[in-house]
This record gives C-alpha cells, structure tokens and sequence, in this order.
C-alpha cells in the first residue's frame, strides 16, 4: 500500500532538511552544555519519538505496510547512538564534517555500487558542495579525539545506510514508527552501560524530547517519503546542506557571528547542490 504524501519531493526534502538542522541545535544544546548525559539523550530521544509515531499511526486508523527489516531499525540506534557520545567531546563544526562527509562516501559508495547513472554535472555538484562545506569548518578544527572522530564516524555510515534503506519505503510513518519502536531497547541498552555518567536536568530532558518528538520522528518520516523520489547521489548531495543550515541558525538563535567565510561556503554548497540537483538524471542502462 502506497502512503506517500502528495507534497513535490522538493518540498519534502527540504522540509527534512530543516529539521536535520534544528536537530543539531537541539542536540548540541543538550550535549555541549552538559545538561543530560548522552546516554538519556539518545534514549529519550528515540523514545519519544517512537511514542509520537505510535500516536500518529494509531490516529491514522488503518491498515499499513509491511514492517521494514531490522537493519533499518539497527542502521537509525548504530546513528543516534555514536552520534551522542562523540558530541560530548567533539566541536560543532568538527562532528559535523566528520558525520556528513562520512554520510555523503557512504551513499555516493551505495549510488556507484548499484549502478546509477548521473550526468557529469550532478558530480561536478557534489564536488563543489563538499569543498564547501571542508572550506566552512576546516580551517577551525582541532585534532579530534580518535575514539570520538571513530564514533561521529560511524555514525555518518549508519545514517547513510539508514537513509538507503529508505529508498524502498511505501509508507513512511509505519516504517519510521517501526523503526524508532525497535531502536529504543537499544539505546536502553546503551544508557544502562553508562549509568555511572547519568546526569539529567529539566533543559536537558526537555531538548532531547524535543529533538526526538519533533525535529527526529517527524523530520524522518518526511525523509522516508522523500527518499524513494531523488537518487542516491541528490539524497547525499543535498544532506551537506545541514551544516550550513546549521551555522546559520546560530548565528540567527545563538547570537553566532556571519563571518565572510561563512556567506562563501554557503555559496559553495548551496551553489554545488544547484549544480547537482537541476540536472536531468542519467537513465540507468
């Protein structure tokens, strides 16, 4: 049974894309500022996102889809997870370089291995977007932690793989309750490991539910409808917008400084994903 949404895939897309960026404020808010113990984050966010598929789905009322495999539901805890832990070391910008670079070989990888066509342009694009994007956060990087690059790392592979795996999707918000559902023991399991390190305020508790009620389980169910409608390559190309989303709503919410550095790598992503997206796709052979 097809339950897409009629919104143009344009849309939709970009409307995930928004909420991937508040996502990352949410996340660094909790995190950076110590108020809840990555750990309860994850299992916070996981959980109530779950519980607000759960009603959407039930007040729906009707039948759905198949339930997808478990490796979707492995893919979105093997993200959220690795992606807690290492922001409680990493900066901002390195996490965020480290996460959708490994986001986008991770994809671009999936999108050669199954044969897709693109026109010379769409990787000229991606190319671009991705200078853009290194020219953004790599002149104020330190040297990251090993073990918390290796987590971020890994994190940006899972959500690559998570977002992959959505390209067969007929009913996104089954799938993504099913998905949040199956991974919130996981993220139980995580927090029970680290139960020597919990900590959780009132501001904390409230951003993770925020990030999973809203910005999470809504924003990936628009992702899963999004998904079956753009290729490989658009899907991982347009991703590295997030960071520069990201940078701008703090300068806009958190008083953040618009640097010319910053106003020339949006250009460059923003401009390397014109490039890429507004091009006819190649037919596969």
């Amino acid at each position: 049974m097809n339950r897409r949404p009629s919104l143009p895939a344009g849309v939709l897309t970009a409307l995930a894309l928004v909420a991937f960026a508040g996502n990352s404020l949410l996340c660094r808010l909790a995190l950076r500022a110590g108020a809840i113990d990555p750990g309860s984050f994850t299992s916070l966010r996981l959980a109530s996102g779950a519980l607000v598929l759960a009603l959407l789905l039930r007040g729906r009322g009707t039948a759905t889809a198949p339930a997808p495999a478990w490796r979707s539901a492995a893919a979105l805890a093997g993200y959220a997870i690795p992606f807690s832990f290492a922001y409680v070391a990493l900066p901002a910008s390195t996490g965020a370089l480290l996460l959708f670079g490994a986001v986008q070989v991770t994809m671009l990888a999936s999108s050669l291995w199954s044969g897709e066509r693109h026109h010379p342009r769409q990787w000229l694009g991606a190319l671009i977007a991705l200078g853009g994007l290194i020219y953004l956060l790599l002149p104020g990087l330190a040297a990251p932690p090993l073990g918390s690059a290796a987590l971020m790392l890994l994190a940006g592979i899972a959500w690559g793989a998570y977002s992959i795996l959505g390209r067969g999707t007929t009913d996104p918000l089954a799938a993504t309750a099913t998905n949040f559902a199956r991974a919130v023991p996981v993220a139980l399991l995580a927090s029970a490991l680290t139960l020597g390190a919990f900590t959780a305020s009132l501001p904390g508790i409230l951003l993770a539910v925020s990030s999973g009620a809203i910005a999470s389980a809504l924003g990936y169910v628009i992702w899963y409808a999004a998904l079956p409608r753009i290729s490989r390559l658009t899907a991982s190309l347009v991703q590295l917008a997030v960071p520069v989303l990201t940078a701008l709503a703090g300068v806009l919410l958190l008083g953040e400084s618009l640097t010319p550095r910053l106003l020339l790598a949006g250009l460059l992503v923003l401009g390397g994903i014109a490039l890429g997206v507004l091009v006819p796709r190649v037919p596969a052979v």
